[in-house]
């Protein structure tokens, strides 16, 4: 019977070289995500958080194992059909927002498909880009450049423009560091409401306490190994989110 998993990750492991030291980021990770998830992984810096995301995410190949996107096998795949994998079937969103600072709103959300040279009409585009930003909350701000938002319309942004491609899944890397507490929530909030309405696949690294809060799952990872299912709540405490 085939798998109902979005994503697998099967003994993943990553190396680096730091000059002639190699340096192991990833130990053997095993991960599976479902479709319609809202799921975070938690741990200190240097834990391997991030390499765990940029290897979903198709920014970095592993150095050994096996990684399974929508059924497919992709993990081996070199950079250029990664880059094709990213663009069909992931959104990022990113703690730095990441957007085109000559772009106003409207064209930064509809970027991605503009890289992607869609055969999409420009009308039935800036009409799905208009129904995003409605989504979002920032409609009347379509025409306004990143530099006349706030930190969180920022935010907003960055989640409108990660799901105008209609991505299977959404990987966020620390979405909440560079916001207050109160936007934070709204954030949450307004990712927790796509993913029930639109079911959206999300998938986090945080330090955040409110995040682990508002996850269905939350896992942790330390020194490169996911700890194990039994250990999960008592290493969420000594991370402090709980």
């Amino acid at each position: 019977m085939p798998s109902q998993n979005l994503l697998e990750l099967k003994a993943i492991t990553k190396d680096y070289l730091l000059g002639k030291t190699k340096v192991s980021a990833l130990r053997g990770v095993d991960l599976e995500v479902s479709a319609g998830e809202f799921t975070v992984v938690t741990g200190p810096s240097g834990s391997g958080k991030t390499t765990l995301l940029n290897i979903i995410g198709c920014l970095d190949r592993a150095t050994s194992g096996s990684y399974t996107l929508d059924g497919e096998e992709v993990g081996n795949r070199d950079f250029d059909a990664l880059a094709e994998v990213r663009n069909r079937k992931i959104g990022f969103i990113f703690q730095s927002f990441n957007l085109i600072p000559v772009l106003n709103v409207a064209e930064n959300i509809e970027f991605p498909c503009m890289v992607r040279k869609d055969s999409e009409g420009k009308a039935a585009l800036r009409q799905r880009v208009v129904a995003l930003a409605a989504a979002v909350g920032l409609e009347p701000y379509l025409h306004h450049k990143p530099d006349e938002l706030s930190g969180g319309q920022r935010q907003r942004v960055a989640i409108a423009r990660a799901l105008i491609t209609e991505p299977r899944l959404v990987l966020a890397d620390e979405p909440t560091a560079n916001l207050d507490s109160a936007t934070s929530e709204q954030i949450l909030d307004l990712m927790l409401r796509l993913n029930r309405e639109k079911g959206v696949t999300f998938l986090f690294s945080t330090h955040d306490p409110r995040v682990v809060r508002h996850a269905r799952r939350a896992l942790h990872i330390q020194d490169g190994k996911m700890v194990p299912g039994e250990l999960q709540a008592e290493a969420l405490k000594a991370a402090g989110t709980h």
